[in-house]
C-alpha cells in the first residue's frame, strides 16, 4: 500500500503541474468528452488505460465481476436502481460515445467459475451475481474449460454482453442510426494480446431481434461461430 500511498502524494506535483499536461488537466474540468464506453472485469490484471493508451477523460469505464452486462430492467413503473445500467445509459444518452467496448480477459475467475461448476457457497455475494446476471441455460455455461485460460468460454461471453447491451433502448436507438457501434475484445493477461471479434455490422433486422428472449440472443450471437468464436486481430 505504501507505494500506492506515495505516488497519490506525489501524482499533482509529478503529472498534473508538468507544463506538458497542465493544460489538458485544466480542461478536464470543464468537463469530458469521452470518445468510448469500455466494459471489462475487475479483474486487477486489466487496466484499460494501460491497454489502450487512453489518457484522462478518454474513455468511460464500467467494470463488473466477469464484465457482466445485467439485463436491462425490464419492470413497468419505476426502474430499480442499478448502477451498471446507469453507467450504460449515461455513457450513450449524455456523453455521447460513439463506440463500446465489452473486453473479456484470460483466466477470469468469474467465468471460470461458470464453466467448472466451482462450489461457490463460501463467496454468497457473487454466486448470486452470477446467478442472477447469467442465466441457466447460457450459452457460456455449455462451454468446456479446454485451457487453463478458459479462452473459448470467455470469448462465447463476451459475445453474449454484446448482445444483451443491443437490448437497451438507448444502446438499439443508436444503433439504429448509425452513431454507435458495438465492440468484442478478449484481452490475454500473461502476453498482452488483443483480439476481436469479426462480425460485421449490425443489420436493421438484428437490432429488431433484440425483443428476442436472452437465451435466444446468445444463441444468435453465438451462431455460426462453432465452439470457438472467431476472434482475430484489431
Amino acid at each position: 500500500m505504501k507505494s500506492l500511498i506515495d505516488n497519490a502524494r506525489s501524482f499533482a506535483a509529478t503529472h498534473v503541474a508538468d507544463p506538458r499536461n497542465a493544460e489538458a488537466f485544466r480542461a478536464l474540468g470543464a468537463g469530458q468528452s469521452p470518445e468510448a464506453l469500455f466494459i471489462t472485469c475487475s479483474d486487477s490484471r486489466v487496466v484499460p488505460a494501460l491497454i489502450t493508451g487512453a489518457r484522462p477523460g478518454e474513455l468511460f469505464e464500467l467494470r463488473t465481476a466477469g464484465n457482466v452486462v445485467p439485463p436491462y430492467p425490464a419492470d413497468r413503473g419505476p426502474l430499480p436502481p442499478q448502477g451498471e445500467a446507469a453507467t450504460i445509459e449515461y455513457a450513450v444518452c449524455v456523453l455521447g460515445v460513439r463506440d463500446i467496448v465489452v473486453c473479456g480477459h484470460s483466466h477470469c475467475g468469474a467465468v471460470g467459475a461458470l464453466v467448472r461448476g466451482e462450489d461457490l457457497s463460501g463467496v454468497p455475494a457473487v454466486r448470486n451475481w452470477l446467478e442472477h446476471s447469467v442465466a441457466p441455460d447460457a450459452a457460456v455455461r455449455s462451454v468446456a474449460p479446454a485451457t487453463p485460460d478458459v479462452a473459448e468460454a470467455v470469448q462465447a461471453h463476451v459475445l453474449a454482453q454484446v448482445a444483451r447491451l443491443r437490448a437497451y433502448p438507448c444502446v438499439q436507438e443508436r444503433i439504429a442510426n448509425g452513431t454507435l457501434t458495438l465492440h468484442a475484445w478478449y484481452y490475454e493477461v500473461h502476453t498482452g494480446a488483443v483480439t476481436t471479434h469479426r462480425a460485421t455490422s449490425p443489420t436493421s433486422s438484428e437490432v429488431e431481434a433484440e425483443a428476442q428472449t436472452e437465451a435466444a440472443r446468445e444463441a444468435e450471437a453465438l451462431q455460426g461461430a462453432g465452439v470457438r468464436p472467431a476472434f482475430g486481430p484489431l
